[in-house]
């Protein structure tokens, strides 16, 4: 990186590595630094006129100076948060060599710096719970200044708010931000609140494969690699089911897996390509116990994270205590339509979506016509915990028919908030029915519908060794993250979610800047009278327009008038 693409700021900080080089400090020391303290540990078990702590060792990033002469005050911020140190010249320059305080801190380190301190605790006239420096060391220089958050009479100023520049710089985000990193404890508190119950009852974890030569267990549309070696496609996959179902074959009476699944599909608040979920399969058990399973599961992950099972989720107040309400598909669309759909054919599906002002397409066959009713009409209105239960056949290929009515199935899926939480079954365990619910979906597939399922025949010759009564359930790890934290977006919970490309600064030759330039004062401009501006030859005019519109900073536009240029942004 040269020189002319930096800031000042950074061209400074260069200059201050150089300096410090000079002097013979290393600004990356590649030795172990002994921390033994964390900034809220001293502050919590502090008190007055006792030193239980003696010499502390603590690092991390300088967050600010208070330079006064011999003596200043800083701040660091650690792993578990941010205190005072008190930096007296003679206590860390004890010779006569004042160097260090002199020179390295008061004009070399830079705010973002990371430095080690030795010293004792003690308490400021002001109150304030601080440390004594009697040592201090660099470890680490930084070249990029962070965005440093001001407050000035209870207004913050310079706050690093921007979502796009947070989800692409979740570094930064998580220095200048430290209740975002609340979070993300959170969420590791609750996978770790779930393994523990899992491994309490003797469950297994298990890892099955990412890449699969079949994506199957859920209906969506995968990302589509190639293995060169053994020249085949291959899928990302968009489910674990099926594989943690041969496991059950095999023997083992329950196992989970907290499993990465990608969808090639669209992006939204509650939606990443790339997302974590939590599949679970019990031999010997149907729904109705997977339902009391799930509501325990919520239940104490509530619990372990705030101490109550009502947890704050934007205007609401949501109560995971259990036990939840049972609602049947059938009864949640009457409720909400007034249309009773039990026995509907598809075309009497059709009218009722065209009744209801449900966009249809020629490829929907009843289980996505009655995904549809529920998921424009009825979805929103279960804000507290809620299981809707029993859902058609034609919605759920891999479930078990239910035992009392055929048209059926023994299904649930938990709505919080107004969406899905978990989706569970009893598994159906026929290896002749799930092979004609497959061939269903073929057809599903071959009508035009890209998020049929596939048949997968090795999937079909494990049914065939006969697999115990079943049920498993799905749990979406970023969404449970997101009720619990109350975050309103998935994006906040992800350290990296996926994003667009980063526009880059456009390169301009010295037409285009010329041409923008003219914009600037006026736009938009007929596009006739800005080339009879710019005087450029047709050849250097086409040229110009041509790379302005690519690079995205102007474009041209129709109107009754004609052709005109306006500038982008």
């Amino acid at each position: 990186m040269t020189t002319i693409s930096l800031s000042e700021q950074e061209i400074i900080r260069r200059n201050s590595l150089q300096k410090l080089r000079e002097l013979g400090i290393d600004p990356y020391p590649a030795a172990e630094y002994p921390v033994n303290a964390y900034s809220e540990d001293i502050k919590a078990g502090f008190s007055d006129g006792q030193d239980h702590f003696g010499e502390v060792c603590l690092a991390g990033r300088l967050m600010s100076q208070r330079i006064m002469g011999k003596a200043s005050f800083a701040e660091l911020q650690d792993a578990k948060g941010r205190i005072q140190l008190y930096i007296n010249r003679d206590e860390i320059c004890p010779g006569e060599d004042k160097t260090l305080y002199n020179e390295v801190f008061k004009k070399l380190l830079d705010i973002g710096d990371t430095i080690g301190v030795k010293g004792t605790v003690f308490k400021t006239h002001m109150g304030e719970i601080s440390i004594q420096v009697k040592e201090l060391t660099l470890l680490s220089k930084s070249l990029h200044p962070l965005p440093i958050v001001k407050e000035k009479d209870g207004v913050t100023y310079d706050a690093f708010t921007d979502p796009e520049q947070r989800y692409r710089q979740r570094y930064v985000d998580l220095i200048v931000n430290p209740q975002v990193k609340d979070v993300f404890v959170k969420r590791t508190k609750i996978v770790n609140t779930m393994r523990e119950m899992f491994n309490e009852r003797g469950y297994f974890e298990v890892e099955t494969p990412i890449l699969q030569p079949i994506p199957g267990g859920a209906a969506a549309r995968p990302f589509i690699t190639h293995h060169n070696a053994l020249d085949i496609p291959l899928y990302l996959r968009i489910a674990n089911e099926l594989y943690l179902k041969r496991l059950i074959v095999g023997g083992f009476d329950g196992v989970y897996e907290f499993a990465k699944d990608f969808r090639n599909e669209g992006m939204d608040r509650t939606h990443n390509p790339e997302f974590t979920v939590m599949e679970i399969y019990v031999a010997y058990k149907d729904y109705q116990w997977m339902m009391k399973f799930t509501e325990e599961i919520c239940e104490r992950v509530a619990l372990a994270l705030h101490g109550t099972t009502k947890v704050q989720l934007g205007d609401q107040i949501i109560d995971y205590k259990t036990p939840y309400p049972r609602v049947t598909m059938y009864e949640a669309i009457k409720t909400h339509t007034g249309y009773d759909i039990a026995g509907k054919s598809e075309q009497e599906l059709r009218e009722i979506c065209d009744k209801l002002g449900i966009e249809t397409d020629p490829t929907m066959g009843k289980g996505k016509l009655i995904d549809e009713i529920f998921g424009e009409k009825c979805e929103h209105h279960y804000i507290q915990p809620t299981f809707i239960i029993d859902y058609p056949v034609e919605m759920s290929p891999l479930t078990k028919k239910h035992r009392d009515n055929p048209e059926l199935t023994e299904r649930f899926e938990l709505m919080v908030n107004g969406k899905e939480l978990a989706n569970a079954y009893s598994e159906l365990n026929d290896p002749i029915d799930q092979r004609e619910r497959f061939e269903e979906q073929l057809r599903l597939s071959e009508k035009g519908d890209d998020e049929a399922m596939f048949i997968d025949q090795d999937f079909l010759r494990a049914l065939e060794y006969g697999m115990p009564p079943t049920s498993g359930m799905g749990m979406g790890i970023d969404r449970l993250t997101m009720f619990m934290t109350n975050s309103p977006s998935i994006q906040d919970v992800l350290f990296f979610p996926q994003m667009k490309p980063e526009q880059k600064p456009v390169e301009l030759s010295e037409d285009g800047k010329m041409v923008l330039e003219i914009l600037k004062s006026k736009s938009p401009v007929e596009l006739n009278e800005l080339k009879e501006k710019s005087g450029l030859s047709n050849k250097k005019w086409d040229k110009t327009i041509k790379d302005l519109t690519k690079n995205n900073v102007a474009r041209v536009v129709k109107s009754e008038e004609g052709l005109f240029v306006e500038s982008v942004g």
